[in-house]
């Protein structure tokens, strides 16, 4: 069994997979940043300074034994935007590597008409009858 499992982890599949999943979370790391520290400042100084991560709506107040009970709706709207940014990243490197594998598809070849060597029999056979 140990065996086998050894076989199945060491798949080119497998590994291709794990080498996917790290620079997927180093790439949702890049792009959180960017969302949050390139993109959202921008627009929250359009809306009036606004800083979209402490944007919360207070369900219940704090008091001296427990804290506020909250909604952060703010930090939800980051997360969103870092959705759509990684959501439209894969989708352009997908739409790449498809184009890539169309240009390496052999092109079917049309079937080549009657040689002439072909149409002459044809006549001439038709001209016996």
């Amino acid at each position: 069994m140990l065996k086998e499992f050894k076989e199945f982890a060491m798949r080119g599949n497998v590994m291709d997979m794990a080498v996917g999943i790290v620079i997927g979370a180093a790439f949702g790391k890049i792009v959180s940043s960017f969302v949050a520290d390139v993109i959202m400042p921008p627009i929250g100084v359009l809306l009036g300074g606004v800083d979209f991560s402490s944007l919360t709506w207070v369900l219940k107040e704090a008091t001296e034994e427990a804290e506020a009970v909250a909604i952060n709706y703010g930090v939800f709207i980051n997360t969103l935007i870092d959705f759509i940014i990684i959501a439209f990243a894969i989708f352009v490197v997908i739409k790449m590597i498809n184009k890539m594998k169309r240009e390496e598809e052999p092109k079917e070849e049309t079937p080549a008409g009657p040689t002439e060597v072909e149409l002459l029999t044809e006549i001439r056979d038709s001209l016996k009858k």
